[in-house]
């Protein structure tokens, strides 16, 4: 047993142990994100895959590490609490210079949660408020780089200077023809800036490295002249014959917010001060939540402390109460939401009926799925949370029955019934359930929601995922128009399952009989059952028909089935085709080979018009959301 009292040098080393164990883990995770560049290089599309989900991991393998060792050399858990806070401020002395406080200060969470009991879970012995600010922290590594660079053109050579921009990011294999990939980024520009005059400070701002995700590479920057400034990002794609090319160029706070979305698969970029990059990121989205920006370049667990204390601050500002989520109830989850807090809360039932063949732990598999897995835009990202602590009296009375119905061994209720703790939940970005919205819509918005809903569901087969349950509540709408998956339990990837055409029927019997005649396997799947179950509307059935009809075909589903057990990793843009600069949208419509989809989505506005011209020099200003 430890004394009550160790001496400064022995706390001193605890701590010190802590921050060993952060730095290791953002060692590996740095490299691993640098050696995103290599990957794009060499377009080694599953490697990038591997490595995303591979990185997801390291974090909780850290943390486990670390715990292992200080019980081994410390006896942690048996340490008393005053230890704990002076390890604390000792930690604290440590972080001072360090390049990425904040992580590390979530990192010391992260372990002395499992360490301490919940009762200690304070300011006092954890991080509930940050204690090192990350403003003006020293961002220029070895190297004497800086987290963003600064381009000062003039009207005379904005074009050198744009190519110059391209050029330093110094990847190893050549463009096909980057003068006119500039040519096109200089006229796209020069078409959002239009006449506006040059102002003393006109500069192009760019982060230092490329943003990576799927098969693309991002510049991320924003044009700043006078008071005024313009977010861009230009993606860069190969053209299948190991050469590069811009795709597009993307303006405004909404393509930018579309391009960092939640629902779609982190980030991999080399950042030594995340703090920085994340700063540079609020200045092109200031709507963005830092949350979701930590998040988005990979750094979800930081993502998740943040969202916490913001939900806390929340709480402690708003009165309404936790209620019981409109719309169907699903079978699986009992879901629940704050009205004036723009999230839902899921927690996975005790029990299911008897069509649900699944386990707790089979459900929480799916959802760790599809956080590693690249979500393409179509799969909202959750946060995943243990142990969390609300205020009772928060609560309406029919949610607790709900909860004591439903879940009865995920509630605990602590201080004399006054705090309602949850051991497990999911928390996930609250969209208008697709039945509501189609239900109301009516018109170009009907149209918008079922083109959507057929989109979605073929960015999922090109992401390799089957949802299972294809019905329309299980499908949300964002503020911008999207249409997002969000129920996991039952999804499947496509390679894992058998796409059948219904058989014919033997004879007369069979084909008047209200039961199925012929045999099916648990993964088999037949499109042409869709139908009834989805298209009962008849103004929904019109548009679906006219649009996505394929999708009752087994043969569309067999084909991407095929070409992803080949080994072909689909492109899914983060942004709309007619985005792309016109000589690319001729190439590839123009050499149906392996660059070609099976079937390319619809394209459809999103709802209220065009976001184009959104955040123009011109001075008009930004608007959209930040969802999708």
């Amino acid at each position: 047993m430890f004394p009550q009292q160790l001496t400064d040098t022995r706390v001193f080393e605890i701590a010190q142990a802590l921050l060993d164990g952060f730095d290791k883990h953002y060692q590996i995770f740095r490299t691993t994100s640098g050696r995103a560049k290599q990957r794009f290089e060499q377009a080694d599309w599953h490697g990038q895959q591997d490595a995303q989900r591979a990185r997801i991991e390291f974090y909780d393998l850290r943390v486990d590490e670390a715990i292992e060792a200080l019980e081994a050399r410390y006896q942690a858990s048996e340490l008393p609490m005053e230890v704990w806070q002076q390890v604390k401020l000792f930690y604290i002395g440590l972080l001072t210079g360090h390049p990425q406080p904040e992580l590390a200060e979530t990192f010391f969470n992260s372990v002395t949660i499992k360490i301490l009991h919940r009762q200690y879970y304070q300011n006092d012995f954890i991080f509930l408020r940050p204690a090192v600010s990350t403003e003006y922290i020293d961002d220029e590594d070895s190297n004497g780089q800086t987290s963003f660079l600064a381009y000062y053109p003039n009207k005379d050579n904005l074009r050198d200077m744009l190519r110059q921009m391209v050029v330093n990011y110094d990847l190893a294999i050549p463009f096909e023809n980057l003068d006119r990939d500039v040519d096109h980024v200089y006229d796209a520009l020069r078409e959002q800036v239009g006449n506006v005059r040059l102002r003393t400070n006109f500069q192009i701002q760019v982060l230092a490295n490329l943003f990576y995700r799927n098969k693309g590479a991002y510049i991320v920057g924003k044009v700043v002249n006078g008071f005024r400034s313009l977010p861009f990002a230009l993606p860069i794609l190969h053209n299948g014959k190991q050469q590069l090319y811009i795709d597009a160029a993307l303006f405004g706070e909404d393509d930018l917010l579309a391009l960092f979305s939640f629902a779609r698969a982190y980030f991999m970029v080399d950042m030594m001060v995340p703090s920085a990059y994340v700063q540079f990121l609020r200045t092109l989205m200031p709507r963005k939540p830092r949350a979701e920006l930590y998040s988005a370049i990979g750094l979800q667990k930081h993502g998740k402390n943040l969202f916490y204390r913001d939900f806390l601050f929340h709480l402690k500002h708003s009165s309404d109460k936790f209620r019981i989520a409109p719309g169907i109830k699903g079978m699986v989850m009992l879901v629940f939401d704050l009205p004036s807090y723009p999230f839902v809360f899921k927690v996975i039932k005790d029990y299911f009926p008897p069509q649900k063949e699944t386990t707790r732990e089979m459900i929480m598999s799916k959802y760790q799925l599809v956080k590693q897995h690249d979500r393409v835009g179509r799969m909202a990202d959750s946060l995943e949370f243990t142990s969390v602590a609300f205020p009772r009296d928060r609560f309406e009375d029919e949610l607790i029955e709900e909860i004591r119905k439903f879940a009865p061994s995920v509630m605990e209720e602590e201080e004399g019934g006054k705090v309602l703790i949850l051991k497990h939940l999911y928390i996930e970005r609250r969209m208008v359930p697709l039945n509501i919205y189609i239900q109301e819509a009516e018109g170009e918005a009907l149209e918008h929601a079922v083109i959507e809903y057929g989109n979605a569901l073929k960015d999922l087969v090109a992401a390799n995922i089957f949802p299972g349950d294809m019905l329309w509540k299980n499908f949300g709408v964002t503020r911008n128009g999207k249409v997002v998956f969000y129920d996991y339990d039952e999804i499947e990837y496509i390679t894992d399952c058998n796409f059948r055409k219904v058989p014919e029927p033997r004879n007369e019997e069979d084909e008047m009989s209200g039961e199925i005649w012929y045999s099916v396997g648990p993964k088999d799947v037949f499109p042409e059952t869709f139908g009834p179950f989805l298209l009962g509307d008849p103004r929904v059935r019109a548009i679906f028909m006219k649009h996505h009809a394929d999708l009752l075909e087994p043969d569309f589903w067999q084909q991407y089935k095929e070409r992803i057990q080949a080994g072909y990793v689909h492109d899914v843009f983060p942004y709309d085709r007619a985005k792309r600069f016109k000589h690319q949208r001729a190439q590839l419509a123009s050499q149906p080979g392996d660059e070609a989809p099976v079937d390319e989505p619809v394209d459809v506005q999103p709802l209220g018009g065009t976001v184009h011209d959104q955040g123009r020099l011109t001075g008009f200003t930004p608007g959209g959301s930040d969802a999708g």
